[in-house]
């Protein structure tokens, strides 16, 4: 329990802290005084002046991230060579940017340390696709679960290893799919691994007319922890990173237009009690999953902070957007009235969808979280 407590608690504040970070070191960088750089969220633990730089570091009790507070960065004291808002618009909005770019960057950390001692990846038919690649610990993995199947009437889930089936292993899926096919309205006996436990399901292949031969309703990959040599790890990383980013911004995209023309999107959003149930689910998967899921969750905190919504990051680059075309700054006034309304819709969203957590998770919400 308190492992899982620990790990949350460390994984939110890695990816607050390196998205502030990087407005920090951008905005020493264009001259803008930097007044407090603080770890975790007030009330105060302990503050101190930089005696060189001037700057209040402090350390706060609330431990989930950081915030820096740059002079001017609300529009004040616009006419002081040290403002934030005396910068112009090109270096501001580096500044803003920076911190979506940091988490960019510790996907790319996060991954090159995963590929480097092996991160969970599904394999392709032929090995030596890989290079120089090592696998280990290789599994036949559920990715699909359809709706109405007879494995969904079983109780399989997305994310199942099948380790065996009538107590035969198999190595290949074409040797499963044959398998299941023979034993058609047959009841078969799969031993899965779920979350780290072992249970045994039974179930009925049926036919399937989209495939033409009996099956359970379920797609399978062959998943493996994949590590590189340390010359090599780096590039993986980049590299699963831009297919990451690539990825979700896809799926923003195809959920933000299912919402504009009135289709179902598809996809469950989870708060920060969603985040919790699932940290705890990864934690018991070892370190390399930690790692995996931390880069996955900075790179959509990437993607969130710079859509161009009242209150991000993404937003206040739009003001400045705005202010370039109109070549003058929108009333400061009606800026801050306008992110402040957007923080209260975005403070309305978050609860609403960790009451839709609580709701969804019930009573089993602790269990699920400490595991």
């Amino acid at each position: 329990m308190l492992f899982t407590i620990i790990i949350f608690i460390i994984v939110l504040a890695i990816l607050v802290l390196a998205h502030e970070i990087g407005h920090y070191l951008t905005a020493l960088k264009f001259g803008c005084k930097v007044e407090e750089f603080g770890i975790g969220f007030p009330p105060r633990i302990k503050k101190w002046k930089s005696k060189k730089s001037g700057i209040d570091y402090s350390l706060n009790w609330i431990p989930l991230g950081g915030f820096v507070k740059i002079k001017g960065e609300d529009g004040e004291s616009r006419e002081d060579p040290d403002s934030f808002g005396s910068k112009p618009v090109w270096q501001r909005a580096i500044i803003l940017s920076a911190g979506v770019l940091m988490n960019i960057v510790l996907a790319v950390i996060l991954l090159s340390i995963g590929f480097g001692f092996g991160l969970p990846t599904a394999l392709p038919d032929d090995l030596s696709k890989l290079g120089q690649a090592k696998v280990r610990e290789a599994q036949t993995q559920i990715y699909l679960v359809s709706e109405n199947s007879a494995a969904a009437r079983a109780g399989i889930q997305i994310g199942d290893v099948i380790l065996s089936i009538d107590g035969q292993e198999f190595d290949d899926l074409v040797e499963i799919q044959n398998y299941l096919a023979s034993q058609e309205n047959q009841e078969v006996n799969l031993l899965i691994s779920r979350a780290g436990s072992e249970t045994e399901v039974l179930v009925t292949p049926e036919y399937w007319e989209e495939i033409k031969q009996a099956g359970i309703g379920v797609g399978l990959v062959r998943t493996g922890l994949v590590s590189y040599p340390w010359y090599l790890s780096l590039f993986k990383g980049l590299e699963a990173t831009w297919t990451l980013l690539v990825t979700i911004l896809v799926a923003f995209y195809t959920i933000i237009k299912n919402l504009i023309i009135g289709l179902p999107t598809g996809v469950e959003v989870a708060g920060p009690v969603g985040i919790a149930v699932l940290t705890g689910q990864v934690a018991r998967m070892g370190f390399v999953y930690i790692l995996q899921f931390t880069a996955l969750l900075s790179i959509n905190l990437a993607i969130i902070n710079f859509i161009p919504f009242p209150a991000l990051d993404g937003g206040r680059v739009l003001f400045l957007i705005i202010e370039k075309i109109r070549r003058r700054p929108v009333n400061q006034k009606i800026e801050n009235l306008v992110h402040n309304m957007g923080f209260l819709l975005l403070m309305a969203l978050i609860i609403f969808i960790t009451y839709r957590d609580v709701i969804k998770w019930g009573g089993g919400l602790w269990q699920r979280i400490i595991g």
